[in-house]
């Protein structure tokens, strides 16, 4: 019963604090690592976000946003790999002043469709990817009013993409630039 009040009471504190809903956008530029040749991949990202402060200066922010990541191999045969993910980064805030932030927190990743195309054939390898993939996020944004900003975030995959890979990890890597819009202030 203890346990259900202290969620409860952190539920209302949160939901009695939480100010700004926005919307957030912008560009993927992906990579893979531990895989011979491979260059960045561009992408988008885009999704919802909702800001609640936690203390003067700081706040935390959870988001789910659909992401495109992946890669591209160079060499005798250009194979592009594509993944798309419903991501749910919750990023905690530090506000340097009232306009400019810097931010941190995991990642969540969970994977809808996969692919590789090679000479204008796509495959389907989703059977191939785990389902989840966890990251660490580092980032910052700036304020230009008091509704819309510039924000940048780099995301280190944590966990292994490929499923029962004997070889060293396959991990995702992206960062992101793009543009917040926040409802209210």
């Amino acid at each position: 019963m203890k346990k259900l009040m202290l969620v409860g009471a952190v539920a209302l504190f949160v939901s009695s604090n939480a100010q700004m809903f926005g919307v957030k956008g912008g560009a993927n530029i992906s990579g893979i690592s531990n895989v011979d040749n491979v260059k960045s991949k561009f992408g988008f990202y885009a999704g919802a976000f909702m800001n609640a402060p936690i203390a003067e200066s700081f706040s935390i922010q959870p988001e789910v946003l659909y992401s495109t990541k992946g890669g591209k191999t160079t060499g005798d045969v250009e194979i592009v790999g594509s993944a798309d993910y419903i991501s749910v980064p919750v990023m905690f805030q530090y506000h340097v002043t009232p306009q400019i932030y810097l931010e941190a927190g995991p990642e969540f990743s969970f994977l809808l469709s996969a692919n590789a195309k090679t000479g204008g054939v796509s495959s389907d390898i989703k059977n191939v990817l785990t389902g989840f993939d966890l990251g660490i996020g580092l980032g910052a944004g700036y304020y230009f009013t008091e509704n819309i900003g510039l924000t940048a975030r780099y995301v280190a995959g944590v966990t292994d993409m490929v499923k029962d890979n004997p070889n060293d990890a396959v991990r995702n890597s992206v960062f992101q630039v793009g543009l917040a819009y926040k409802f209210g202030y």
